[in-house]
């Protein structure tokens, strides 16, 4: 569904990232795991079109992204739900979520997904009218997925979502993600909880510097000494 081959990406003339080679099938949640500073959000931006490649392809339903604009990647299926939330804290709960509707057709009914995405969490229910920038950091972290489950991705790519949560809300960050991979929606998972990742996720990737170290089924890599060792702390 999606694949990255040989991709290069450079700032200043240093490589953020190295001859990537990634893909995610259908339906599957992919986690990408790696210490601070291995290129993880340059990937996911990367995807979304937000960074150029210097080298390299990056393909979507058999089309390639490179030639694409960010908000053309976004009709195309692809949602990045950033690091740090970024809610639109002055606007409203409800209009930060119907904001993320924003690229499909005018007039389309926008209350189904609305309805589906306050009873995925229902502390946004209670909140519709509350502005964004008042809630905890857990409840935003809850609005910037549900404004990215809006837009009915085809993939949804998180980054770090469970980055500063509480234990309790980063078990219900959890339990959304199996639900929405339960929904038939393609998850690219970026997550600085290893561990908690590689038992959600179908296949996960490791990336150090920039390279791929590691891949392959997910609780595979959590049972592997090397990937323990290095970056789960066992």
């Amino acid at each position: 569904m999606l694949s990255l081959e040989d991709v290069h990406v450079s700032y200043g003339g240093s490589e953020a990232l190295r001859g990537v080679d990634l893909s995610l099938q259908k339906g599957e949640l992919v986690a990408v795991i790696g210490p601070n500073g291995a290129g993880k959000s340059t990937l996911l931006r990367t995807i979304s079109g937000l960074v150029r490649r210097s080298a390299g392809k990056v393909t979507f339903e058999g089309h390639d992204l490179g030639v694409l604009e960010p908000d053309e990647i976004v009709r195309r299926g692809i949602i990045h739900v950033p690091e740090g939330r970024m809610v639109l804290g002055r606007m409203s709960v409800r209009e930060n979520l119907l904001l993320g509707a924003y690229s499909r057709p005018r007039g389309e009914a926008h209350s189904k997904e609305l309805d589906a995405i306050l009873a995925m969490f229902p502390r946004l229910g209670e909140r519709l009218d509350q502005l964004a920038g008042t809630l905890s950091g857990g409840e935003q972290q809850m609005l910037a997925i549900g404004r990215g489950l809006m837009a009915r991705p085809k993939v949804l790519m998180l980054d770090e979502p469970s980055l500063g949560l509480a234990p309790l809300m980063v078990n219900t960050i959890f339990g959304v993600l199996d639900d929405i991979r339960n929904r038939g929606i393609t998850v690219l998972l970026v997550e600085q909880n290893a561990e908690r990742a590689l038992a959600t996720a179908d296949h996960a990737y490791v990336l150090d510097l920039g390279s791929v170290t590691a891949k392959g089924v997910a609780a595979d890599l959590l049972q592997d000494d090397r990937v323990r060792n290095a970056y789960l702390g066992i």
